[in-house]
């Protein structure tokens, strides 16, 4: 009984925050997003340590259902229409920012001395971004703009790239220092990857014909929930990126059910309930402490990975004939970081044991800065490109 009224108070407690923080999101500089994992920080463990221990120990649930609702709602927006207006503006910007921010990293880590194998590693890590912490900034930031879709197009595919990356460096590395299964890392990515998107199409095919049909038009709450947890389920028993999975499916429903007004819009009045509960959780599990320790390599690798996203964005952006506000402030948008580089951190971690604290103590000190600063970065580009 202590610990379902425990459970129900802190639910309530951080639903209710939900309200004020969206109300001082509209009222200040700060997005809401940086809000909630402030206070999260506040009612931590390295605060006030209001949250249970019970209720963090369920952090890694709630994360997967929030993540696979924004891969869901993200590959929605994927439509033909979209991507036939911003095609060669999606891929010469993601592109580039993803190989100039590794590239950046790579040079300045060496520059500063670290071994070869370790800076590329973190290179290709840091071309990744924060899909949750940057579809909640442009929702909440207004009516969507061009530059705003445009955005949301380049973080759904965005850390596709990123894993290609890592896994290429990992091969890479491999090979090096003389291992017998240099290929290992790119079957495991082009599985995780390849598994992914037949899961959305396996599941996104035939829902997109028999969805919404009880009510015409108009697919229910039911129907979409079931969907996507039916998908992450299976993604992460069949040990494939549940994110894409879900954004595959999101892609392939919008793009076929043309008898759908909007394929289940019903899922985003849900989504924000269960992101607040995901940010202030996440906010109660960053450690603060890991700033402290960064020193001139965790200070390098913020630089270099800002300064790779905003001279690629702005390069794709040229290439790709984007108006000026969007070279000038697509890259600085793009700067949230949150939980796949970490992943991508542990796996290196595991692969190269003998540089598992330096990518470890570089990745997470730095996601903690990125996850708290990205936002309010990605709020000001978007109030820029809109003005």
């Amino acid at each position: 009984m202590f610990y379902t009224a425990e459970f129900l108070i802190a639910v309530g407690g951080i639903l209710l925050l939900g309200l004020a923080t969206d109300f001082l999101g509209r009222h200040t500089f700060l997005p809401r997003v940086t809000l909630l994992l402030l206070f999260g920080i506040l009612i931590g463990d390295q605060g006030l340590a209001l949250i249970p221990a019970f209720f963090l120990d369920r952090f890694e649930l709630i994360t997967d259902m929030a993540l696979l609702m924004i891969g869901f709602l993200l590959g929605g927006r994927l439509t033909r229409d979209s991507l036939s207006r911003n095609r060669a503006q999606l891929l010469f910007i993601s592109i580039t920012a993803a190989l100039l921010t590794s590239l950046t990293v790579l040079a300045g880590l060496i520059l500063l001395g670290l071994p070869f194998p370790v800076a590329l590693l973190l290179g290709c890590i840091a071309a990744a971004t924060a899909p949750a912490a940057t579809v909640d900034t442009v929702l909440s930031s207004g009516s969507p703009k061009p530059f705003a879709n445009l955005l949301l197009l380049i973080v759904a595919i965005d850390d596709i790239w990123a894993l290609l990356l890592f896994s290429l460096s990992m091969a890479w590395i491999t090979s090096i220092n003389g291992g017998a299964d240099a290929a290992s890392p790119l079957l495991q990515a082009g599985y995780e990857i390849g598994g992914a998107l037949a899961l959305g199409l396996a599941l996104g095919l035939p829902a997109s014909y028999l969805t919404g049909r009880l009510r015409p038009g108009q697919p229910l709450l039911t129907e979409a929930l079931g969907l996507v947890l039916l998908c992450g389920g299976l993604a992460i028993w069949l040990e494939v990126s549940f994110l894409i999975a879900s954004m595959a499916m999101g892609m392939l429903i919008a793009n076929l059910a043309s008898h759908h007004d909007y394929a289940f819009h019903e899922i985003e009045n849900i989504e924000w309930p269960l992101m607040v509960i995901f940010f202030v959780l996440a906010g109660a599990s960053l450690d603060i402490e890991l700033l402290q320790q960064l020193g001139a390599i965790g200070l390098t690798y913020v630089l270099c990975r800002t300064l790779g996203k905003i001279v690629g964005g702005w390069l794709g952006g040229s290439l790709s004939g984007a108006p000026a506000a969007t070279r000038r402030w697509i890259g600085i948008a793009m700067l949230p970081q949150a939980g796949v580089p970490v992943g991508m951190a542990l796996v290196a971690a595991n692969q190269f044991p003998e540089y598992r604290q330096l990518c470890l103590s570089i990745v997470i000190g730095t996601t903690v800065l990125f996850e708290l600063l990205g936002p309010v970065l990605t709020r000001l580009a978007l109030r820029k490109a809109a003005s």
